[in-house]
């Protein structure tokens, strides 16, 4: 497919595993897994990789033929937002497209097909952007909070603690972003400053595992052992 390319996001400052986007799953880093899922999927005129740092864009390089976009580090840090990664890339791209393709090195087990699905799906729509996600195990209307010592409700959940420790199926299911891919539309978002906005489409996987911890990391490294 011509006319969509694929931003892989990979800054150095993270907080929760130092150089996560660089940790090594079997015989690749991260980034390296998120290159091979893009390039083996052939959906992609162009690969770039977004990142503020010059080891991760050497690492990169090693994983095949991609574009390295340097972001300023004003838009690199912990509390920068995806939208300010994407319209900066947009920027340095010079090439005619009209699809973007956001694949985070955080969703390793991600699998081709899924990410096939997903561009089909999306490019055949009307939806402004896609987002991959799967069902909570718990619904997230039974999610609590702490204040000042105890357990209260979420805001605006008008229902008491013994009412949310009712069966499950007595709530509506919610689903979890687990960063397979997100598509979004070039055009939406040069003319509503937005990646999503309100006509999403929800496209449903399986569980998939993100690597936002230590623990989720060992995890994962466990789940490809046994495979």
């Amino acid at each position: 497919m011509k006319n969509i390319i694929a931003i892989i996001p990979a800054r150095c400052g993270s907080k929760g595993i130092k150089d996560k986007n660089i940790k090594k799953l079997g015989n690749k880093p991260l980034i390296g897994w998120a290159i091979y899922h893009c390039k083996k999927s052939k959906l992609f005129s162009k690969i770039y990789l977004s990142t503020d740092s010059k080891k991760y864009a050497r690492i990169a390089k090693k994983f095949g033929s991609i574009e390295i976009i340097f972001r300023p580090k004003k838009i690199s840090k912990s509390n920068s937002t995806d939208y300010e990664m994407i319209v900066h890339a947009m920027s340095k791209i010079n090439i005619k497209y009209d699809y973007i393709a956001h694949v985070r090195p955080t969703s390793p087990l991600r699998t081709i097909t899924q990410m096939k699905n997903a561009v089909k799906e999306f490019t055949r729509s009307n939806y402004s952007s896609l987002r991959t996600v799967h069902e909570m195990s718990e619904t997230a209307y039974k999610t609590l909070e702490i204040k000042k010592g105890i357990l209260k409700p979420l805001k605006n959940i008008n229902l008491s603690l013994d009412k949310l420790n009712g069966p499950r199926q007595g709530f509506n299911k919610t689903y979890s972003p687990n960063g397979i891919i997100d598509i979004y539309r070039k055009n939406f978002i040069l003319k509503n400053k937005l990646l999503f906005g309100e006509n999403v489409k929800a496209f449903v996987t399986p569980f998939c595992q993100e690597i936002d911890t230590i623990d989720d990391y060992k995890y994962i490294k466990f789940l490809c052992k046994e495979k």
